[in-house]
Parts: structure tokens; sequence; C-alpha cells
């Protein structure tokens, strides 16, 4: 949605109503004068945009919000049942409703983060609230995965050092993808193309404005994209010095270097490119892929406690 430029194309939010699209001409150009009129998007940069231009944006967009009230019905309805059924855990419940209220809370991150864009002179949403939106996204996935091991998963004995470089993995990687948003947001990739250097310089002369001040960085394209190679740079680090040091512990930290060279090397790739919008989404995806695997790291890794996964797995029907 934030590739094709799509998220203001519905300057609305109905969280019931905004279940159906323009069902009629009519709506159809009600929908589009009210971009036309409230975003800034629409006069200066799709100016020249006709109906069909906007439809194109607004499926991306509806498609989008439709995704997550649909996981929302699928994750609620379930619940219910297992809830009234006896098969959810007094220690599982909570995590169920935390998780379940996440959701909720992203889709008011989300509108917050498209109105942002309306009536504003932002032709964009504005990039710290879309990292927001895609931090809590990144958190929610997470969390499912972490659950998702608690439920049956099996964890073996290891240091409190394995366990140390699994948590700064999942620091960095978690950092590195919030970067990675507001890359997204300000178009970053597609401002210095040019690698190992930026610019031709390894510091960019435009890395910090004046104007901006402390705003610098998370709206400036110069800045946001510096951090984002030296935190890749970074982790890759990180992921490789953990493969070798715990080559014989066999908990997945080669995995995760694999990943990450592969996520790096995507990286360059997507840059020198000019982010396109097939190579953006694989790079993006991947960027995921690494995450989880920083989580399933640490949960594996994780000092044992006296409660094991019984007390919360579902009773059996």
């Amino acid at each position: 949605t934030r590739l094709t430029d799509s998220g203001l194309s519905i300057t609305e939010w109905k969280p019931l109503l905004g279940a159906f699209p323009p069902l009629s001409e009519r709506d159809w150009a009600d929908a589009f004068a009210k971009y036309r009129t409230t975003t800034a998007q629409a006069r200066q940069l799709n100016f020249d945009m006709d109906l069909a231009g906007f439809k194109a944006i607004y499926w991306w967009e509806w498609g989008h919000r439709e995704l997550g009230r649909l996981i929302g019905v699928v994750f609620a309805l379930p619940l219910v049942v297992f809830w009234l059924t006896g098969r959810v855990t007094k220690q599982l419940l909570p995590r169920l409703l935390i998780l379940f209220s996440m959701g909720g809370l992203q889709g008011l991150i989300g509108w917050w983060m498209v109105s942002s864009g309306v009536n504003s002179e932002l032709t964009s949403v504005a990039p710290e609230r879309l990292m927001t939106h895609f931090g809590l996204a990144l958190a929610i996935i997470c969390f499912c995965v972490w659950l998702w091991h608690d439920l049956g998963a099996r964890r073996g004995e290891v240091s409190r050092a394995v366990s140390s470089w699994a948590m700064a993995l999942v620091s960095i990687a978690a950092v590195q993808m919030l970067l990675g948003a507001l890359v997204a947001g300000l178009d970053a990739g597609r401002g210095y193309t040019d690698w190992p250097l930026m610019a031709g310089q390894f510091v960019p002369e435009t890395i910090w404005r004046e104007g901006l001040g402390v705003r610098n960085l998370v709206a400036n394209d110069a800045m946001v994209q510096f951090l984002h190679r030296m935190t890749a740079y970074a982790l890759l680090a990180c992921a490789a010095f953990a493969a070798w040091r715990f080559r014989r512990d066999k908990v997945g930290f080669g995995l995760t270097f694999g990943l990450v060279l592969a996520q790096a090397s995507l990286g360059v790739w997507t840059l020198v490119h000019a982010a396109p919008v097939g190579l953006s989404l694989l790079h993006q995806g991947l960027g995921a892929v690494v995450l989880l695997s920083c989580v399933r790291l640490l949960w594996k890794t994780r000092v044992r406690k006296a409660r094991d996964a019984q007390e919360i797995a579902p009773v059996a029907a």
C-alpha cells in the first residue's frame, strides 16, 4: 500500500460501513472527489489522475483495510468458541485477549497514520506514524510466533551468554525494521542509489538539515538511509559473530546469519535498482522473516522458568 502510494485514497475511517467499497458510479465519483479535495497528494502529485487511476490505488487501500477486518474476525470467532467450550486455560486467555486488543489498536493507529495526510500539506502519511503502524504490526506477528512456540515447542539448556546474544539480535533487527519503515515512508531508497557510498561520500553532506532539528532522525531521507545502512552492517556483524561463537549449540544462529546475509544482499540489490516495487516488497518480506528468526532464537535460548508450556497449552476437545 505504501509503495504504490495508495494509503490516502480512502479519506474516511468507517470501521463497519467501510467494509463495503463504492457500489455505483456516483459512489466512486464521491470517493474520488473527497480524495482530490482533502489531500495534498491528489492536488500536487496526482493532479492529472482520472477515475480509473484512482480506482487502482483505492483497491489497494481497501484490500489492506479489509484484510485487517478479516484478521480480527478469524481471530475473535474461534476464540469465543474455544473460551465457551473450556479449551482455553486461565494462563493462555489473558495473552489471547492482549493479542486481540493489539489488533484493535492497530486499526486505530492505521487511521491516525492516514489522517496525517488528510486536510494537511503532506503528500503522503507522516513517516513516524507509518513507522508506528508498521512497528505494531511486527509486534503482533512476533507475539503470535512467541505464543505459538509456548504452545508446544521445546527449548534446550543454554548459557546466559547465548540468550544475551539472541536478545541483542532481536533488538538490532527490530530497530532495523523500524528504520526500514522510515526509508519506505520517505522514499529514501530512491534518493541515494550508489553503494557502498552515498552520493560519492561515506557520510552524505545532507545528513543534517538545520531546519529539521531533531526531526532529521525521522524526516531526513539522507539521515534515515544512512542509519538504515549502518544498522544493517551492525546486524550482519553480530549475526556472523554469534553464528561462529555458538556454532556448537545448534539453536539456530547459523540459520539467522544466513537470512541476515541474504537480506543485506537483497537490500543492496534493491538500492542500486532504485527500489522498484517488486524488489522492495521482497526486501520488506525477508526483513520480517529475519526478525521472526531472531524471535525464535530468543525463545529457544531463554533461560528456563518454573512454569512450562503445559500450563498454557489448550485443553483437548
